[in-house]
């Protein structure tokens, strides 16, 4: 579960992260998490993820939402199965940590900052 979350800093498991992070299937966090273009999400960034076949698969965008994930990420996402919840990362957190409660197989890719 993620513990708290604010700009710049998110908690999970009891431990702070101030870089952009990935949390895979079962929690495990991948942190200072870097893509090919800064503010542009493309499905290579999420290789890790896609290793570990998530069925949802909860981007957080940034608090104002800044991050671009453009429409043929999504699109080869969902053809690969996994169903996309993209939000400001402050509500991505809330889904995320509701998906977790229900025992879904679920990861994220949260930006920190804007």
């Amino acid at each position: 579960m993620i513990e708290e979350c604010r700009f710049g800093m998110v908690k999970v498991d009891g431990v702070t992260y101030t870089r952009d992070i990935l949390i895979l299937v079962g929690g495990c966090v991948k942190p200072n998490w870097w893509r090919r273009e800064g503010h542009k999400l493309y499905l290579d960034d999420l290789k890790d993820i896609l290793d570990d076949k998530p069925e949802i698969l909860v981007i957080g965008s940034g608090f104002y939402e800044a991050m671009d994930v453009p429409s043929d990420t999504v699109e080869a996402l969902r053809n690969l199965g996994i169903e996309v919840f993209i939000e400001n990362t402050r509500k991505a957190v809330k889904i995320y940590n509701e998906l977790i409660s229900k025992g879904k197989r679920v990861a994220a890719a949260l930006h920190l900052t804007c």
